[in-house]
């Protein structure tokens, strides 16, 4: 009688250890880098708090860094803009990013810059990943279109330069940009 008290006290031992509920594995894998050759940097404070500005600089195609501050801009590119957390190429920006287009194949000694801008709206590091998809984006279709990929830089501002500083809906839309400057080669 002894022995099968402790052989059901086993068993039921037994079950409820199968039965507990384990601890599910955990990863720490962080979120891959966004693909291209962009480099995003915000400007304003620098990250030892010392209130220096930094110098943007940008990686083009070549993987060479280029001075941001030697482009200036050309009022025959325009800038197209993007829906709130999209990079997508609408319709009606494929329109201005054909007359860009144009007038970059018929400038060839000109570089041009595609700065990714973004609205106030989301944390810095999703702004600064988001202005630079939508940089990438501008330049795969400036490429698709004739315009050598080794003329194209992109840089990423985020929500850190915007063009207009209100919180409303029309302004947020003027921010969500691809803004384009050139220089000569």
């Amino acid at each position: 009688m002894r022995s099968r008290a402790l052989a059901v006290q086993a068993a039921m031992l037994l079950i409820l250890a199968a039965g507990c509920a384990k601890t599910p594995a955990t990863t720490t894998a962080s979120a891959p880098s966004p693909t291209g050759t962009a480099m995003t940097v915000p400007t304003g404070r620098s990250m030892d708090g010392s209130g220096g500005v930094r110098q943007a600089s940008a990686t083009g195609t070549t993987g060479m860094r280029e001075r941001v501050d030697q482009y200036r801009a050309a009022g025959d590119l325009v800038d197209v803009h993007f829906e709130f957390d999209k990079y997508d190429i609408r319709p009606e920006a494929a329109k201005m990013l054909d007359a860009d287009a144009a007038w970059l194949k018929a400038n060839p000694r000109h570089l041009v810059l595609i700065e990714g801008h973004c609205d106030e709206r989301g944390t810095v590091e999703y702004n600064l990943a988001l202005g630079e998809r939508r940089a990438k984006a501008t330049q795969n279709y400036l490429s698709a279109h004739g315009v050598a990929a080794s003329r194209i830089t992109v840089v990423s501002y985020g929500k850190e330069r915007p063009q207009c500083m209100e919180s409303s809906e029309a302004c947020w839309a003027k921010n969500r940009r691809a803004h384009f400057l050139v220089k000569n080669q």
